[in-house]
């Protein structure tokens, strides 16, 4: 492994340490009611070394945030070879890696208000090494200017670095975020890659700076489009479908989502890993939505990903 990868891992883990900082203060300030609990952690490796660990910031019970985790995490050690397989990097042992990220999930109070989920990400894994990352948007409700406003943010910081960013992106996160069990995508998307830099050379610097800028102006995406609907009133009816609609987000999040997987197969604490689960939430047996209604507005969009901007 090169020095100047070991540098980038330094460089990565303090970065994302900043975004947690900055985004979790921002979120805060948002909800002005409760206080982030923050929980440090350790990890062993899988030969019973030093592994690292992370510190896990929750929120709950506030006034617009119903939920909130902010995961920093900062590991290394030995991943089976099987494993790191899947990972497309074949080897005959056991192999070493480093993992750096900060990972979100906010489930609002009100049906008004839409989830939001973001992750950045950087992977050593042998002499290779990557960037994965990006957020996308679970709305309730479909307001169309809070989607536009969402995937414009994105589309300015992709285009400062590579115009086919955003396309190629924008259509990994539609295609990633998806249920085929459902045939319904899991929200109105984002941008979603992975691997950048692990079979195409890039610029990792470059691609350093590009994490850096997404984690930082995430509040710039997210905290208008909450600032805009959190007073807006709401049904018992239209909380309802809010909680059944959450439990597309748990069905994806535990059959399919490659971070809990990754978590779960390197020996990540449990508890940091299934932050992303909302704190209420129900399944209803075959629900029915009435045609023309604003729920079955999102539907179509849903099982139909539309182009924002």
């Amino acid at each position: 492994m090169t020095r100047s990868v070991h540098k980038l891992s330094r460089q990565a883990s303090e970065l994302y340490q900043s975004v947690q900082t900055h985004i979790c203060a921002a979120l805060q300030t948002m909800d002005g009611g409760a206080r982030f609990r923050s929980d440090e952690w350790k990890r062993t490796d899988g030969k019973g070394g030093p592994g690292g660990g992370g510190l896990t910031r929750i929120l709950s019970g506030g006034k617009v945030f119903e939920k909130a985790g902010v995961n920093f995490s900062s590991v290394h050690g030995f991943m089976a070879k099987e494993f790191a397989a899947k990972l497309g990097v074949s080897q005959t042992e056991d192999i070493p890696f480093f993992a750096t990220g900060v990972s979100l999930v906010i489930h609002p109070f009100s049906p008004m208000v839409p989830t939001t989920h973001a992750n950045w990400r950087y992977l050593e894994l042998g002499d290779k090494a990557w960037f994965g990352g990006g957020s996308d948007l679970t709305p309730y409700y479909l307001f169309e200017e809070d989607a536009v406003h969402f995937h414009t943010v994105l589309k300015k910081n992709c285009d400062k670095y590579n115009p086919s960013y955003y396309p190629k992106f924008k259509k990994g996160c539609d295609e990633y975020f998806y249920l085929p069990h459902r045939k319904e995508t899991r929200g109105i998307g984002g941008i979603f890659y992975d691997y950048l830099g692990r079979d195409e050379k890039v610029d990792l610097d470059e691609t350093l700076a590009f994490s850096k800028d997404l984690g930082f102006d995430f509040t710039e995406q997210y905290l208008p489009i909450v600032d805009r609907r959190k007073a807006l009133p709401f049904t018992e009816q239209e909380k309802n479908f809010q909680l059944m609609r959450r439990g597309r987000y748990v069905e994806f999040n535990l059959l399919y989502d490659r971070g809990t997987h990754f978590g779960l197969q390197t020996g990540g604490r449990v508890e940091s890993i299934l932050m992303s689960l909302p704190a209420v939430v129900h399944w209803e047996y075959c629900p029915v939505i009435p045609a023309g209604s604003r729920e079955a507005k999102l539907l179509n969009v849903l099982t139909q990903p539309r182009e924002w901007v």
